[in-house]
Order: C-alpha cells, then structure tokens, then sequence
C-alpha cells in the first residue's frame, strides 16, 4: 500500500491474535515508497515476535508465514481515524495504489492487522510536491472531503477491509469456542435480533470492533496478562503418548512369563495369543483415535471419552472404576517389583524380616517415591518415563544381542543352545503342562497388553490430544507388538522346554542315552529326567530364562524394575488425573473437593493422596494373584465401553459426529466391544460378573441423580434418530378405533401457573396419548417474543422436575384466539397430532371485558370447527395459581439476596422497589419494554384474565419494598390461597375410595366414556368406580339400564353402578331460575320497549349480550342446564369427579354470554367437573 507521494507518515502495525492472546505494535517512519514501508512493517513485526510480546499463547507456535502475513495484511487494511499530535490536526488520507489483493494463507490463529496511515505533520505545500495534486503514479490525490461517508464499496479504503464496516460477524474460531476455555475467550456474536430488530440508537455500532476481533475483550485481556506466564508442561505426541504407552505394554510380562507362554502354547499359538489380543487393542485404538479426533479432548482419559460419548451415565459409572483401577494398579505393579526385589534378597539370604513383610516394606517405601515423583509434578515424571524407557530398550536389546553369543555349557545344561532349527520346530506346536489350555495361557498374557489408554489418561495434558493420541496409540500398539512377537519367536527358537540344569547330562560325558529323544537329545544332552521330575530351567520351568540367555544378566533385572516402576508410575499419574476430571462433572455428590487442582499443571494434589492411600491398602495383601484378576477385568470393560462409543456415534448418524480419523468401521467397533466382553469372561469369569455388576450399580445410581449435565452424547443422538424413524413409520399408518388416544392440546398458560390443570390431564395421557401444554403470549410481538424465550426453558424444567410426560408450546399472538388458532392447525408432527382440546373454566367470565368471553367461547367453536374434540375443566376453588408463583419466586429471590447480603441490607439509602411479577427489566434500551404498550401475557387455561381480579395483566405496580425484605419469607397466605393451592395439588395424591360420576347425556362417539376409563387404570384413581349417569324414559327404567349395562360390557368397562334418571326434563325450582335470571340480567339487552331499528342496532353494537329473543328462543334449554345442576347436586356432590356431557351451542344463534352462563351454572358448587364433548367420531368399538 502506497501513502500519497510526498507524505511523511507513520505506519502503525497493530496485530491481535484471534485466541485472546497477545497484541503488540510497531510504529515505523515511512519516507517515501511503499516497499519500504513493508520492508520496516515486516521487520518491525518479527522484532516484536523475538521480544516475546508477540508469542501466541500458552507455549503454541506461531503460525507459518506470520512476517508475510503481516506485509500483507499491511497492504489490504486502510487507515483508521486518530486524534491530534500536539498541536497539528491530523487528516486522515485514504489508501491509493494497486488495489489487488494478494493471496492469503489460513490463519492458525484468528486475527485482525490495521494499518494507519498518520501525517507526522500539516503541510501546506503538499499539492505542489506532487505536482499539482498529482500521487503516485500518476494518480491524482484526493482529500478527505472526495470519501463521502456512505461511499463503502468504491472506495478503495473498504474494499480492502471487509467486515469493518458492519456488525455482522465474520467467522472465527472464538465464536465456537466453550465458556471458559482455556484456549481463549468465547467470544459472542450479534444476536440475530440486534442484526434483523429495528434500530434503537442505543450504540449497537460500537460492537463492531468487538465481533470482528478490533477490541479486546476482558477476558483478552486476561489472557494478555495470564497467557505468557509461561511453565504450563504441555507434552507433543512422543513424550506425551507413544513413551507411556510403550512402557505400559513393555511391562513386567515381557520379561518373566512371556517364555513361560511359549513353553506353554508353543511359537504358533503364542503368537496367536499376541496377535489376539493386539486386535483386541488396534481395535480399541481405532475407536479411541475415531472419538478424540471428533473434537476437543480434556484430561480425563478413557472417562472423558466415554461419558461425552455415551452420556453421564456410562461415563460416571466406568470413570470410578477406571480411575480405582488405575489407583489398585499402582499397588499391583509396586508388588510385582517388590517381589523380585524380594527374591534377590532371598538369594543372597539377605531378607530383612520374611517374605511377605518384605514385599510389604519395600512396596511402601517404593510407592512414597513414586508419590514423589509425580507430586513434583508432570515435568519430573515425564523424564522419570524416559529415563525408565532408556533402561527398557537397553535390557530389551541386551537380551536380543545375548541370543546371539555362543552359549556356554552352563547355560547349555539349562536348556539354551542359541538359535537352531531343531528347537524351532520342537517348539512351534503347543505343549499345554498343569492344567493349562490356551485361554488360560491367554488370560495370564492379556493385562500385558492392557496399558493403550495411558496417553489418553492425561490428555488435558497434551499439547495437540487430537493427533497426538492416534499417532502415538497405534504406533506404540505397533512397536510393543513386534517386540513381544519378536522375543517370543527368539525365545522358542534358542531354549527347549525343559532342563535339568546339570552339566553331567551331555551325553559326551554320559555316553549314549536309550530314552533321550528331542532337539536337546540331538544338540547333546538328555533331559528325559524332567518328564518324571520337576526341573527348575527350561521355557516352562524358569522364568528368569532372559536373564540367563541375556549379554549381561543384572540389566534384565533392571529391565524388570524399569517395566514395574514405569507402569506404576503412569497409573499413578492417570487415576488422579481421571478422578479430577470426573469430579469436575459433579457426577457424584460431595465429591468436589477432589477437583481442585493446584500449581500451573493444576495437578490433582488431593486425588494423589487418595490413590497413594488405595495403593498402600492393597500393597498390605503383598499378593499379586488377589490383585491382578480384577484389575484386568476394569481396563476390559473401559474398552469395551470405548469400542461401543464408537459403534454408538456412528449408529445415531449425528452431524456433529466427524471424527478426523477416517480409518475406523462402526461394525469393527461393535466386534471389538464384543471381544472384550468375551476376554473378561475368559480371563476370570467370577471377576467379569464383579465388573459387571459393579458398572451396572453405578449406572442405575448415576441414572436415579440425573446430573445436570449436557455434552451432546450419542445417546440424545440416537434418540431423536429413534424418534424421526418411529414418526416417519407412524405417519404411514392409518387411523383406527381400537388404536384411538386422547391426544391432549392442553390450554395452561405457564404449566407452573395451572398445576392443577396438568396434572389431572396428565393422569389419563401418561404413556396413553400426548400432551401438549401451550401458551399463548399475547402482545406486540418484540416485547411477546422476550418473554417467551425467557420462560420456555422455565416452563420445560418445571415438567420434568415434576415429572410430567408432557411437551411445552408457546406461540406469540395479537390475542388468545389468534394463537389458539395456531396450536389448532399446527401442534403436533404427523400422526403425532393433537385431537382433544382441554381448556380450564373461565370463572372470572362475569368481571371479565366482553370481547374476552366471547373470545373464549369462540375458541370452543374453533375447536369443533377443526373438529376437535373438547373437554373444559373446573375447579370449584380455581385453576390459576399464577399470582402465588410470582410472589413465591420473588420470595425465593429476596431471600436468596438477603443470605448473599445480610450484613449490608439494612444500612441503605432510600427504598429500592421490588416489582413482583415484571420481567420487563433489561441491560439495553432495545430490550427495554416500551411505555404505553404493556405486555400481556395470558396465563389462564389459555383465557385473558382467567381467574384474575380486573386490570390484572397491565403493567405491574411496586408491590413490595426492600425494607421489608427481611419479613418477606414469613409472609402469610390467605385462606383463599391457601384452599387454593390445596385444590391444585389434590391431583398428586392418591385419590381415596369414591367414585367417578359419569354423566353420559348424549353421544359424542364415546370419548365421554373413554376419560374416566382411562383415569381407573391408573394408580391414582385406581380406588375409584365409575357409576354411569344417562336419561331416560319414567315408565323404561329397567330397561334403559340393561341396555346400556350390555354396551358397556361390550366396550369392556367395568362400572359399579348405572343409574337412567327419568325426571331431567321436568321444569327447574323457581328459586334455581331467578338465581340465573339475576345472574345475567347485567348481559341483558332489554330491547322488547325499543322499535324494530333500534333494537336491532343494539344487538349489533352488543353481540355478546343477550337478547329478549334469544332468551325465549333457547328458554327450554336454558331450564335444562339448570335442571342438571339440581340433579348433580342431588346424585353426585360426594363423588370424587364428575365427568358429564358439555352441551354444544349453534354459532350464530346463542351469544358468547348465554352459552357461558349455560356452562357457569351447570357446573357451579360441584366436585371436580369434566365437561367433555367428543368430535363424534367413534372412539370406543366392541369389535376385535
């Protein structure tokens, strides 16, 4: 980029690094061309890199080509706006010159490079030293004054710096980024509403700099400040992964019982043995290398993997185990070196007190070590492993070199000859002695392989876990698994099985031996002693065969002490490690405190001290066989779990499952979990029960406390794929009578408000049909909207905390009608749709504004229009609890506030009001609600103001202040409340012995009939029989009720008792019909004194009320919803619920204030009371 010719400016180069890292600056005086001035930004900037301002954070590289990204980034980005320098003004020139744009490499790390242009100084005389105006090039120089500030796409300035004019978000790293990684800060993009939302001049512009990487956060800053603290051991894939592994596999196996093997299955079936369980490993490492290349891994090892693949349940239960096994682990291994420290001294008679006290005092004193070692922290450790790998590779190639120095007659009396033909060929076929088969030879060589997750167990602390763990895992399972087969192939082709270890068995001092026969025979020796005595040489029979066929015995020995000492070591290491990470998750309870970490590492301090005390408890039994079994059968299970992620992942078909690791099969995976299932029941199947009871205990356990966690496991993965592929085959299913379910569109407002509401309808639709509790947000649609969002998460915890098998739907409407509308049309997904609706009494109908009323009842009419059907609910104490929810959190609140704050409460100044109910209050002016458009939002079985005093649901005035915030916890409830809030919970109870009345006046295709069935075979109304209500002729009686008994026996509900009443249609008492004449005499029109236009005009001005004709017209059947009440006062005031026909009204004939006074006194003063009118589609058949 070229300044205007003649210009002295400064070029200021300002790099932030996309991780919240570092920011470092250069200012360069730029005198007259442009390669220059690259040339001093390029110079500049690798200055700064080498004075360490610039290092990416956390010891990470910087990424390639950072000088010619920088000259780059120089040439594209344009001049920003400065302030003044002393006393000249500075004038901000727009970049000229060529305006291609060079090719860009990706970023590592994300980042932003400004570039400014700043005149040192005003010149006067700058048109003239270009030559009237000229620039460079020929170019005419333009003034400030010739960009005009909507000029952003010819202008050269910015199309060179796309996305600083706009605060749209670019991608970038930290957008995806977890809260509080460690890597960076999250960084948050606009939110669609502040990109697609009406402006409101509240400054939005200025998140610009921010989304785009220009500013720096405070958690950047931070960074800045923590990011180069530097000390943080973070290991590459060698050190880190391939070291650790190996030794782990190269364990005390190798060297005392791999020649037994041989001896035992023979060359063929040792290697066998090898290969075998190599594939149990490879595959295991496939799988491993498949999850943690399919994101980010943390420390935790195989916990980590498995439970953010299977979900808290699998990973808390094999996390414990897995992390106690690794803790036994250090005491097996610290035994298995204590024993062959002990059998050294009891060779040169130099035991201290006996052989088991030995083992007992050389293993704690070894342990104390190791807890040294690894207490130092994970630098110290790491050299400890490779000084311990050093000495294993010299004792592995010490025995190696040793097969090849002529054997002495010594070592030839105890069975080596070196390498022969012979000896290969005895030795290639199994010779199984003492019981053993080839799974118990299995079963003993297994936990020699057992040790691929050693690298993954400290994954938080690797630098790169994604590619470090495949890499070094299959390496290390690759080289481990040619040196087993290679020192078993060495040792079956240089030693025969069996020894006397007696020179005076050659047969050149002997002579000539009758029953010799064999390879040692042909080679000069008769060992045919050994085949009726134990021999103690030989592959079978001794098992330091290394030592004696190595160069130079003691470094085998060495060998064997590295082995033991390097494997407890990592399992040292691993088990805090796994520990910590699970107790980071809060899977178990009190639990926490090993969480914490300590120092740079944030080594698990605690967790150490826990695993040295678990290992000295084991390292008392001084038994290795008590130890050893269990043990095997724990790392087993960890990788049949991993193998089974796999299998998992790749069968839920996710998105977001895209391992970079290519070289895996699902089906692999699953033989692979197999496999490893079937080798614990061969290694010890008594121990393989143990694990499974064990695993299965802890998963019902973590299963019961359903830890608040959410990792996006397979497991959710697989459900929703189960649930996509049942509704696809649902949706090819036709309807039928005998598969009908009352599909339940539940109008409860906040389900929290009406628990009364969802629970009795959840009591005849748990694991019967579907319920969906909706919620009507009524207001303008910004305001509606923010209040939606922000209760829709309140709303679904308040379902499952209460266990409630129910959906939560919220829509936003201009009014109750328009979103009932919408539930009607759209709820619901193919056959899974709703079919009922279930609405609460409006009891509030007579305070109530007109135009609410007949917004209810027209949502009755809606229902049958999109043929529903319908079922309306009441409660004689009411349905909405909403107000005593409000206070009870704002309670909760205060009080919360007032523990946090106790000591400063009651020293402030002034009164801050506390606005129970107002969830208006926001961080911005946009969120802010408006004045003089308050928010409504419609609690009431779906209905404005169900249940509510007048005026409720305008804006909420102060109700409480913080003066008395200390009294507010002991805040008494009324009596009305408190009735209230008993009714509403009735329904959580068992109900007691009484019975269901079911008033089954007409017939609306039986689903009148079908509720209260449904609600007997349930535990909580189990108690109750159904008596069966239906009218009839005085002078048939008996038989009306055979009839209908014969129906019902054929519909096969059981029913107590059936009772036809003959009297229904007599006229009702006269005090029953002046109670209702006084009731709606405020909805009358009185339009019978008015002439024909006048009365006419009134009844349109008021639709809701009811006219003198209508009142006549609808007179008899106004008498028999009276007549009803009497009756169900006189049948049915003691039942326990009362389920009854809801009389249908004709659209357009009978106004919204009759039909709800109909509704009002055939329920009034009742139990209970279900008014249910089916769509008149059948819903119960007697037909097979």
């Amino acid at each position: 980029m070229e300044p205007p010719s003649g210009e002295m400016s400064s070029l200021q180069l300002a790099a932030s690094s996309g991780l919240g890292g570092s920011r470092f600056q250069v200012n360069v005086v730029e005198e007259e061309a442009a390669a220059a001035a690259a040339a001093a930004a390029a110079a500049a900037a690798a200055a700064a890199a080498a004075d360490g301002e610039g290092q990416p954070e956390r010891g990470s590289q910087e990424p390639p080509g950072t000088q010619e990204e920088a000259q780059e980034r120089a040439s594209e980005d344009g001049p920003e706006e400065r302030g003044e320098q002393g006393e000249q003004q500075q004038k901000k020139q727009p970049p000229h010159g060529n305006m291609s744009d060079p090719s860009h490499k990706e970023e590592g790390k994300a980042g932003r490079f400004r570039v400014n242009f700043v005149n040192s100084r005003s010149r006067s005389n700058s048109s003239s030293s270009g030559g009237g105006g000229g620039g460079a090039g020929g170019e005419t120089s333009r003034s400030e004054g010739s960009y005009h500030a909507y000029d952003t796409h010819t202008n050269t300035y910015y199309l060179r710096t796309f996305g600083h004019n706009t605060i749209d978000a670019v991608p970038h790293i930290d957008f995806y980024r977890n809260a509080g990684s460690h890597l960076g800060d999250k960084l948050v993009r606009p939110t669609l509403a502040e990109l697609h939302d009406e402006e409101q001049g509240d400054g939005m512009g200025d998140m610009d700099g921010l989304v785009n990487g220009e500013g720096a956060s405070a958690g950047s800053a931070t960074l800045l400040q923590t990011g180069d603290q530097g000390g943080v051991v973070k290991f590459g894939w060698i050190k880190g992964v391939l070291v650790r592994c190996m030794l782990n596999i190269w364990g005390v196996m190798l060297f005392i019982r791999l020649s037994w093997i041989v001896g035992q299955a023979g060359i063929g079936l040792a290697a066998t043995i090898i290969l075998l369980a190599t594939l149990v490993t490879t595959i295991t490492g496939l799988s491993t290398s498949a999850i943690t290349t399919n994101g980010f891994v943390r420390g935790g090892g195989a916990y980590y993997l498995i439970s953010r693949s299977l979900g808290p349940e699998f990973g808390g239960s094999i996390g414990l185990i897995f992390a106690f096994a690794n803790a036994v682990a250090v005491a097996m291994y610290v035994v298995g070196f204590a024993e062959t420290l002990r059998d050294i001294l009891k060779e040169n008679n130099a035991l201290m007190i006996d052989e088991t006290n030995d083992i007992r005092i050389i293993g704690i004193i070894t342990i104390i070590l190791l807890l040294g070692i690894s207490v130092a922290g994970m630098e110290w450790e790491a050299k400890a492993q490779i000084v311990l790998l050093v000495i294993l590779l010299l004792a592995i190639a010490n025995f190696l070199i040793g097969t090849f120095i002529p054997p002495t007659e010594e070592k030839k009396s105890r069975g080596y000859f070196g390498y022969q033909a012979k000896i290969f060929s005895e030795n290639m076929g199994p010779d199984f002695q003492n019981g053993e088969t080839f799974f118990s030879v299995f079963a003993i060589f297994f936990p020699a392989a057992t040790g691929i997750l050693a690298g993954a167990n400290i994954s938080g602390d690797l630098a790169d876990p994604q590619a470090a763990i495949p890499r070094g895992t299959m390496l290390a399972i690759l080289i481990t698994t040619i040196t087993y087969l290679g020192v078993a192939m060495s040792t079956g082709s240089v030693a025969v099985r069996h020894a006397t270890g007696r020179i005076n068995d050659s047969l050149a001092l002997s002579g000539s031996a009758t029953n010799c026969s064999g390879a040692a025979c042909d080679l000069g020796y008769d060992f045919s002693f050994c085949r009726e005595h134990e021999c103690n040489y030989g592959l079978i029979d001794n098992v330091q065969l290394m030592t004696m066929v190595s160069g130079f015995g003691p470094l085998i020995t060495a060998g064997i002490f590295a082995a033991t000492l390097s494997s407890a070591l990592a399992s040292l290491v691993s088990a805090p490690k796994v520990f910590q990470a699970l107790c980071k998750d809060n899977i178990y309870p009190k639990m926490q405190m090993f969480a914490v970490g300590y120092g740079k590492n944030n080594e698990p301090i605690r967790g150490y001290i826990l695993t040295f005390i678990i290992a000295i408890a084991f390292i008392l039994i001084a038994e290795l066989n008590v130890i050893a079994p269990i043990i095997s059968n724990f790392f087993l299970a960890s990788y049949a779990l991993i193998n089974f992620s796999c299998f998992h992942a790749s069968l839920a078909k996710s998105p977001g499952w895209r391992p970079a690791f290519k070289y895996y099969n699902m089906w692999v995976s699953l033989f692979g979990a197999a496999l490893c299932c079937g080798v614990m029941f061969v290694i010890n199947w008594w121990a393989a029960l143990v694990t499974y009871v064990i695993i299965f205990s802890l998963y019902i356990y973590v299963t019961y406390q359903k830890p608040d966690v959410n990792w996006g496991s397979s497991t959710q993965a697989l459900t929703y794929l189960n649930a996509l592929q049942n509704s696809i085959r649902l949706y090819g299913v036709e309807d039928h009578v005998k598969n009908f379910r009352p599909q339940c569109l539940v109008l409860t407002g906040p389900p929290e408000s009406r628990p009364a509401l969802v629970d009795f309808v959840h009591a005849f639709t748990k694991n019967v049909g579907l319920m969906v509790c909706s919620h009507v947000c009524v207001g303008p649609r910004r305001q509606a909207l923010k209040e939606l969002t922000a209760n829709a998460s309140k709303q679904h915890q308040y379902l499952l905390r209460q266990r409630r098998k129910a959906f939560y739907s919220a829509v936003c409407a201009d009014d109750l009608r328009g979103g009932t509308l919408h539930f009607l049309q759209a709820a619901g997904l193919g056959r899974m749709k709703p079919n009922t609706l279930v609405i609460g009494f409006k009891k509030n109908w007579r305070r109530a504004e007109s135009k609410d009323v007949d917004e209810y009842i027209n949502i009755i009419h809606d229902a049958f229009d999109f043929q529903y059907g319908v079922l309306v609910f009441r409660l004689h104490e009411g349905l909405d609890v909403s107000h005593i929810v409000q206070i009870q959190e704002e309670l909760r609140l205060l009080e919360k506030e007032r523990e946090e704050e106790k000591d400063m409460e009651t020293e402030k100044g002034g009164l801050t009001d506390v606005v129970v109910g107002d969830k208006s209050e926001s961080s911005s002016p946009q969120e802010a609600t408006e004045p003089g458009t308050p928010l409504r939002i419609v609690t009431g079985s779906g209905t404005p103001g169900a249940e509510e005093e007048e005026g409720k649901g305008q804006q909420t005035k102060p109700l409480l202040h913080k003066e008395r915030r200390s009294k507010l916890h002991t805040l008494p409830l009324t009596n009305f409340d408190q009735k209230l809030l008993d009714a509403s919970a009735q329904f959580n109870s068992r109900q007691g012995k009484g019975t269901i009345d079911v008033w089954w006046l007409f017939d609306d295709g039986g689903l009148t009939l079908l509720v209260p069935y449904l609600l007997t075979t349930k535990k909580t109304w189990r108690d109750c029989k159904i008596r069966v209500f239906i009218g009839g002729k005085i002078n048939r009686i008996d038989h009306d009720k055979r009839v209908m008994a014969t129906l019902l026996s054929k519909f096969r509900i059981d029913f107590s008792d059936i009772e036809v009443l003959g009297d229904m249609n007599t006229k009702p008492d006269k005090d029953s019909v002046k109670a209702f004449e006084e009731m709606i005499e405020p909805y009358r029109l009185h339009e019978e004194d008015l002439d024909a236009e006048e009365a006419e005009k009134l009844r349109q001005e008021n639709p809701c009320k009811i006219s003198d004709d209508e009142l006549e017209r609808f007179r008899d059947k106004t008498y028999r919803q009276i007549r009803m009440n009497e009756l169900l006062q006189q049948h049915s005031r003691r039942a326990n619920l009362i389920v009854m026909s809801l009389p249908v009204a004709r659209k357009g004939a009978v106004s919204s204030t009759l039909y709800m006074a109909w509704l009002e006194v055939l329920s009034k003063n009742l139990p209970p009371t279900l008014l249910v009118r089916g769509n008149h589609q059948s819903v119960l058949t007697f037909y097979s």
